[in-house]
């Protein structure tokens, strides 16, 4: 059963322009002439129930908007969605009652009260009896362990301390959907892995349904089994997470710190990109040389006091995908695989 289907989705903002200069102010005041930004063109995809979806693109992509629409908040320019059964522009208070929805740079929790008030406050508005929310709120503060940050003031809280509040406020409702907009910005690993787990856990016993969108591609590949990518508003691939990452994923780089002084290093399919002092970054194409074999090799000539690994930047994993040529039947780069089947969690 699909949760959320998309059909021909459009957004356009309309700008007003400027001129510069007095007059030129002066004119645009007197007859101002508006210019249309398309950020969302035409979209159209399905997400089942319990599915865990990736959003993923550049800034000004689209993805933003795309959430927007689908929790009600921005009325389409042109096309439908439907969100559990519900338009959500039209049945906005309704949707809210069954969907879940975190914005990395906003808060739902007040800023000058604990989270435990918050957490009263939102069990009202989503018409919960006083036992249900205590009996939640329990269960969740046991789940995303912040059971010392409940009575400490938000604004005093740390940013993984008030994220992990923040997803836990979400569900407080059980919604069948969350949506997570950029959930862990600005975290550290550590805090991100027990926020990607703490999900999961919720997907297994729940079965929510996933809509993430996220410029960390550790996001994806830990939490998603289906990825959309879209681009100037529009969606340039639909399919697994495992395709995309073989596909078009086929460098990483391995930054180093080391305890010796570089005296360089040689295997197929590794580059150095730079190296000053104790300092060295290698670029590792993946399909040549596999990541764990180079960093044992790595180790066993050098000893390294700190090592990390990264995926391409998501503008250069884009690219790849505008780059790729039309298949032999003719289907544009840009036009989305067909979903049925290849998002399905149990598909891989």
């Amino acid at each position: 059963m699909n949760l959320i289907e998309v059909d021909r989705l459009s957004k356009t903002f309309l700008t007003r322009e400027k001129e510069p200069g007095f007059l030129g102010s002066l004119r645009s005041t007197l007859r101002p002439r508006n210019r249309e930004t398309a950020a969302v063109r035409s979209i159209s995809f399905a997400v089942e129930a319990g599915q865990r979806l990736a959003f993923i693109g550049p800034n000004g992509a689209g993805k933003s908007t795309t959430i927007k629409m689908l929790v009600g908040i921005l009325y389409p320019t042109s096309g439908q969605a439907s969100v559990l059964g519900k338009t959500p522009w039209s049945q906005r208070q309704a949707l809210a009652r069954e969907i879940g929805v975190v914005f990395g740079q906003k808060s739902q929790l007040w800023y000058h009260l604990p989270p435990h008030d918050s957490f009263d406050l939102l069990g009202r508005i989503f018409g919960l009896k006083p036992s249900e929310t205590r009996a939640r709120t329990r269960q969740l503060v046991e789940l995303f362990e912040i059971a010392r940050h409940m009575e400490t003031p938000v604004r005093k809280l740390s940013l993984g301390e008030r994220m992990r509040c923040e997803i836990a406020a979400s569900l407080l409702h059980r919604p069948k959907a969350v949506f997570l907009d950029e959930p862990t910005i600005g975290l550290d690993v550590v805090i991100k892995q027990r926020i990607r787990d703490l999900i999961l856990t919720l997907n297994r016993t729940e079965g929510l349904t996933l809509f993430l969108t996220s410029h960390d591609a550790g996001d994806m590949e830990a939490l998603c089994s289906r990825a959309l990518v879209i681009n100037h508003g529009e969606i340039i691939f639909d399919g697994r997470v495992s395709a995309l990452k073989r596909d078009y994923i086929k460098t990483k780089t391995i930054s180093l710190k080391l305890r010796q002084t570089w005296e360089g290093f040689e295997m197929p399919g590794v580059s150095v990109l730079k190296h000053k002092g104790y300092g060295v970054k290698l670029e590792v194409s993946t399909d040549r040389a596999p990541i764990d074999r180079v960093i044992a090799a790595v180790l066993d000539r050098y000893t390294v006091a700190d090592l990390s690994v990264d995926d391409p930047p998501m503008e250069e994993v884009i690219s790849a995908i505008y780059a790729e040529p039309a298949s032999a039947e003719g289907r544009s780069p840009r036009t989305p695989s067909p979903s049925t089947g290849e998002g399905r969690d149990g598909g891989e």
